[in-house]
Formats: C-alpha cells, sequence, structure tokens
C-alpha cells in the first residue's frame, strides 16, 4: 500500500534539490541533540551484508583540528600545483573547506575488518562495506539539511596522515572528513558551478546493453 502522499515525495524532491555542500559556515554551536538527530539516521541505513561498518570519530579537540586544518592546507597547496593558468587562478580562488568555522567536525570511516555481517556480499566486491558508509552518509546529509543544518565534504586530505593524526583504529579506511553547521545561506545552484568551475549535467544519460 502506498503511504506516501504527492506532498511527500514533493518535499523529499525539494529536499534533495537543497542538498547542497557547504563550506560557509556560520560559528553558532550545534545543539547537542539536534546533532544526534542527525548522527541517528546512519543506524536506518542499508548496508551490504548488515555489515554496519561505519565508524564515527567526532574531532572537538583544539590540538585534533589544527592537524586537520594543517592536513588540508598542504594537501590544498599539493593539489593547486597540479593546475596551470587560468584554472590554478580559479582554483586559488575556490573555499574548499569550512573547518575554521564550522562548530562540528566529523571523520567518517569503514571498518574494512569488521565480522558483522559474516563477509556476505563482500568475497567479489569488497568496496561495498564503503559504498555503505556512503549510503550512510547521504541519509545524515539529508536529514541535517531538513533541520536546516548544512555539511560540506572535505576531501583535499591525506587519509593517512590524518588517521595516524587522529588514532584511527587500523583496519579503519578513511571516507569521509564532514563539517556541520549552520550555513551562511542557502542555495539551489553549486557553489562550484556559480564560481564556474563546471556545470551540472542537464541529464542523466542512460545507455541500453
Amino acid at each position: 500500500m502506498d503511504t506516501f502522499t504527492d506532498a511527500f515525495r514533493a518535499g523529499l524532491h525539494d529536499l534533495m534539490r537543497w542538498r547542497r555542500d557547504v563550506r560557509q559556515f556560520r560559528t553558532d554551536p550545534v545543539d547537542e541533540a539536534l546533532l544526534r538527530q542527525c548522527l541517528d539516521t546512519f543506524s536506518l541505513a542499508p548496508s551490504v551484508g548488515l555489515s554496519e561498518p561505519w565508524r564515527l570519530l567526532r574531532v572537538t579537540s583544539s590540538e585534533a583540528r589544527a592537524k586537520a586544518m594543517a592536513n588540508f592546507e598542504d594537501s590544498n597547496a599539493q593539489a593547486l600545483a597540479g593546475y596551470g593558468g587560468d584554472q590554478a587562478k580559479l582554483y586559488a580562488s575556490l573555499k574548499l573547506s569550512g573547518m575554521k568555522e564550522a562548530p562540528e567536525h566529523l571523520a567518517v570511516y569503514c571498518d574494512d575488518t569488521t565480522e558483522k555481517g559474516a563477509g556476505l556480499g563482500v568475497a567479489s566486491m569488497p568496496e561495498m562495506r564503503r559504498y555503505s558508509v556512503v549510503g550512510a552518509i547521504t541519509l545524515m546529509w539529508l536529514t541535517a539539511r531538513s533541520l536546516g543544518l548544512g555539511v560540506g565534504w572535505v576531501s583535499v586530505l591525506d587519509p593517512t596522515r590524518l588517521n595516524a593524526d587522529l588514532d584511527a583504529p587500523e583496519g579503519w579506511s578513511l571516507v569521509a572528513y564532514l563539517c556541520i553547521g549552520w550555513p551562511q545561506q542557502n542555495t539551489l545552484t553549486p557553489e562550484l558551478e556559480t564560481k564556474g568551475w563546471e556545470v551540472r549535467a542537464p541529464a542523466l544519460h542512460i545507455e541500453n546493453r
């Protein structure tokens, strides 16, 4: 039985449209209960073999955040060196991290050594565990957006260095470093599109086989 209304479906579609990778945060703190409401959605996510391989480290200390920020700055400088000409100038103008302003930092890992799920579905495709973590992040991201919060995914990082700095357990693989907080503004247009770095494809291309 279909229990979802047209209004619900339209609202869900709007929520997905309003989801943005936020880099411009206000520094206002996030209420603990509100953050917990977002993080609790991890338990609702699908996972290969019901392995639930997501592991979270909340980065709260000034020392750990400083190390993560230094990691980003070094990685960003290396990335910039890989571009030239106008593209290098454009890259240098992009704000690719909200780490300085965001009140909450979260390092999300995949436990590649988990015994939960008894290895179902990963013998031939072990990357499915990490895909499961990405799916869980997406649910959390949409929940955060529905509560007015923004999430920014920082990918310009050296994961090996971050793992050491955060003392992540052996066997955990970094999937995402997330900044969470209140966005300075809300927009339907991705910032990279606004800045002229890239544009969205007009439509999904599907091939038949």
